[in-house]
Order: C-alpha cells, then structure tokens, then sequence
C-alpha cells in the first residue's frame, strides 16, 4: 500500500474587502500518497490555485487567512507550525512551479544566480558545490550549454526554457512535493508536451509527489493518477482519473469533459459550453453551488447542499442525484420539458 505523504482536511480560506467576505476555499478534502499525482481542475475562480498556495501558508494576510481545517503534510500539521519551520519547508520538502516564470524569475539576476540561492537556502553547501548543482539541474531539465546558460538572465530564455529553469529550482532540493500551478498554459502544444514528457520523467527520478493545477483535462489523463474537480470553492467530484473520465457523476464534470477539443470535434462545429456564470461568492450558498447552471437541478438542489458520498471506487461526488438510474431518468425528463417549452 502507498504511503501517505498529504491529507488536507476541510480547509477553508476566505478573504476580506470591507464588511464582505468571499469564501475562495470551502471545505475542500482530499489525500495524496507519495509519488502520486493528483490534478486539480476547474474554471478560473473556482479555488484551485488558492488551495495551492495554502498548502505553502502563502496566502497573503490581510486580506486572506486560512479559516479552518487541517494540512497534515509528512506527519506535521502545517498549520500549527511556526513561519520559521514553514521556511524550512517551503523549496525543501514543498516546492511551486508557478503559472507564468517572466514573473517569477527575477530579471535582474541571472538563472543561475537564482537556481544557487534556492539550493544555499535548504542545503548546507558552499557556493561552489551550489554551482556545480545548479549546472546539473540545468542539464538535467534539457537545457543546451547548461554551463553557459547557467550566466544568462531570464528574458534570454524562450518561455519554455524559462519554465525548465523553474522546473530546475523547484526540483534543486529534491521535494517531496511539486505543486504545478498552470504550468503550460502559455506554452504551445508542443512544448508543453516537453515539459509534461519532463516532469514525469524527472519524477521518476526524485520520487516527488506532484499536484497539477489546470484547467486543461488532456494535461490531466497525461500526468495525473487522482482527480479533484472544484467549482465555486468546493470539491464537486473526487477519484482516479479512469473513473472521473469513463463514469463521470457530477453535471459539472460532464460540461468540463464536453468542453475540451477532441478529435470527432470538427472545424466548424462550436463547442459545448457551461451556460451562466459561477456564483458569487460573496453571497451565502444554501444548496448545491452549481444548481443555478445545472440542467438537471431540482428544488432540493436549491435548498440543501449535497454531501460527498462514495459513487464507485475511490470515487466521490457532491450531487443529489448519483445513481445511473436517477440520472437518466432527469436526463429523459429534461429533455420532455424542454420539447414542451419549445413546441
């Protein structure tokens, strides 16, 4: 049986704005086993990157904290440790690739400046052993002339390259856990595969865990082992990526898989969208949060939020209405009423 390496446990994080309060994060769960990928999918706002960066205690305060909940992370709770021991955590035993690596990498110093000072920080080792590090990582990651580049600053890299060189720091102290937020989004197709092709191969190397936040399903069946699909700061749907994929159970879940550009989609065919907009999050949700977008939502929906429950192994969801016989029958329905009203 694989080890556990995370366990979060409903955590919640809110912001403030005046007397208002958003509920960004809202009791979201789930387990990650060591060497493990899990992807964290839903639209923008939905909360993925926010539950992230969480995981690092790096919500900025004010106006975010984390209002409840718990991260056990490699047998400590996170959230009872001191800034000091969070430190010692953060590009050690965690590390973050972030979205876009322009502004990420500091333009003022070179790749290997920075690549040094991330492995000077976690590791007791003289600036020239770092070097020497930095110089590996940098070729281990695929980048030419590694000794060379090692002295160029960001700009002189394409945006792929840059984003071996966040690969390279966050992988330079050997983490137990690698947060990948967005990581390919402004890459082009090829290059992504690139550095989907890397991250799994320098996974085997290191062992690392890794979480993949994304909007893109594909990115997801290419990586990942568990998938956490959020909306509106809630876990809606919850399992391995054959299950969520072969048998999806949340309505939510279907419109993101019939949203993505397939092979049968042809050129001029429109593609299937979510109708409406997420809820405010400000406001109170007293029923499902996707009841107001969901075609099959009944009263119960509007009035009562549904738990997670088991639908399948290892496989979770949020939905009133779970079962394949239910849900054909809505579906029947649905499609009744819409001929009524349209006829």
């Amino acid at each position: 049986m694989s080890e556990e390496l995370l366990k979060v446990e409903n955590l919640e994080v809110q912001f403030k704005s005046g007397s208002a309060i958003t509920k960004a994060v809202n009791g979201v769960s789930f387990t990650l086993n060591r060497r493990e990928n899990i992807g964290i999918v839903g639209e923008s706002g939905s909360g993925k990157s926010v539950t992230a960066t969480s995981l690092l205690r790096l919500i900025p305060s004010p106006p975010g904290k984390i209002s409840g909940g718990a991260i056990h992370f490699d047998g400590k709770d996170l959230l009872k440790l001191s800034e000091k021991e969070m430190k010692s955590i953060r590009g050690n035993e965690i590390s973050m690739i972030f979205q876009d690596p322009l502004t990420s990498l500091n333009p003022v110093f070179t790749v290997g400046d920075q690549i040094i000072e991330s492995i000077k920080t976690h590791q007791k080792v003289s600036k020239k052993e770092a070097k020497i590090k930095a110089i590996e990582m940098l070729k281990l990651v695929g980048i030419p002339a590694p000794e060379k580049r090692i002295n160029m600053y960001p700009h002189e890299f394409s945006g792929g390259m840059r984003q071996r060189v966040m690969i390279a720091i966050a992988l330079s102290c050997n983490p137990k856990l690698l947060i990948a937020d967005e990581p390919t989004t402004a890459l082009d197709v090829t290059v992504q595969a690139q550095i989907l092709d890397l991250m799994k191969r320098l996974q085997d190397e290191f062992n690392t865990a890794i979480i993949m936040i994304t909007h893109d399903l594909g990115v997801v069946w290419e990586l990942c082992d568990k998938v956490l699909v959020m909306y509106a700061g809630n876990v809606v749907e919850y399992g391995t990526v054959k299950e969520i994929y072969d048998q999806p159970k949340h309505p939510y879940t279907w419109g993101l898989l019939d949203s993505q550009i397939t092979e049968s989609v042809s050129e001029d065919q429109p593609l299937t969208t979510i109708p409406g907009s997420p809820p405010d999050l400000r406001q109170e949700i007293t029923g499902c949060p996707f009841a107001a977008r969901c075609a099959y939502a009944q009263d119960v929906c509007f009035t009562n939020k549904p738990k997670m429950t088991e639908v399948g192994e290892n496989h979770y969801a949020a939905c009133h209405f779970q079962t394949k016989e239910n849900r054909l029958d809505r579906k029947e329905k649905t499609a009744h009423d819409r001929a009524i009203v349209t006829s």
